[in-house]
């Protein structure tokens, strides 16, 4: 691969997709907040920034897989990174954000002769790892042939293309985001019942999971729950964060959230009492 890839953003997610990508041929510049969470893709040949304009080639790719809104447009404004990336440039956006911080960061960048494209994931590391992400994307058609490749690269083994309307494939990213959660939080309440009634969960969940719900959420996710091992997702603060973008997402274009509210006061009783 003759283009260097700018990588920003090192946590769960972020180093193995990292990781696809070296392996897959492409030289990595990586930046991350904490450097140390940096030192196994430098062993396998990324160099390593300094600050985020760093990561930049002009006129190159860089990508960005960070937790919010304020972190991304922290990066986008840091100093150096509009000017060295320029025109032809491309910032391909993996992070769970809101739609409207999408088209404010693509309307920025536009400014700059720069594109940003969005590319946000649905996968867990492990998914990362096995290269089974799946993606949605969207953007101005003239970039996505030179970032289809990279996408596969790091593993999107579904890529699904939403247009080039910025912030169709955020919203993509939130409704997946808000059914996920909506899913889990409905299979820990029904198993929790079945076993405070001396129902064992596990044949529960594999009847189900085999029959009327025979999805992969509901699978993971249940086969976790029965495990007692859904603790790790019911005291993260990542379920609250991106039902709380749906919820606001809904709201600014008038759209009931009557399951997304009551979602989200139980995620957040949950935080509290974590």
């Amino acid at each position: 691969m003759s283009e260097t890839v700018g990588f920003i953003g090192l946590g769960n997610l972020g180093l193995p997709i990292a990781s696809n990508l070296l392996d897959a041929g492409y030289s990595l510049t990586v930046y991350n907040r904490t450097a140390g969470k940096a030192a196994p893709l430098v062993e396998q040949g990324a160099r390593l920034a300094s600050c985020p304009a760093d990561t930049v080639t002009p006129a190159g790719i860089v990508m960005t897989l960070l937790w919010d809104d304020e972190s991304v447009e922290s990066i986008v404004m840091s100093d150096g990174f509009l000017e060295r990336l320029g025109t032809g440039g491309i910032h391909v956006g993996m992070s769970t954000i809101s739609p409207e911080m999408a088209k404010k960061l693509a309307a920025i960048h536009a400014e700059h002769g720069s594109v940003y494209m969005e590319a946000p994931i649905f996968g867990r590391p492990e998914a990362a790892v096995a290269r089974k992400l799946t993606v949605p994307f969207a953007g101005p058609e003239q970039v996505k042939e030179r970032v289809r490749p990279i996408l596969k690269a790091m593993g999107g083994e579904g890529l699904f293309d939403f247009g080039e309307e910025v912030g169709a494939a955020t919203a993509v990213k939130l409704i997946g985001n808000f059914l996920i959660v909506s899913a889990g939080q409905s299979m820990l309440e029904a198993l929790t019942m079945a076993e405070k009634n001396g129902v064992d969960p596990k044949p529960v969940v594999d009847m189900l999971t085999q029959t009327l719900f025979s999805a992969p959420i509901y699978q993971s996710y249940g086969k976790m729950i029965a495990e007692k091992q859904y603790s790790q997702f019911t005291q993260s603060k990542i379920p609250l964060k991106d039902v709380g973008l749906f919820q606001k997402t809904a709201q600014q274009v008038q759209s009931p959230t009557p399951i997304s509210s009551l979602l989200h006061d139980i995620l957040e009783s949950a935080q509290k009492q974590a």
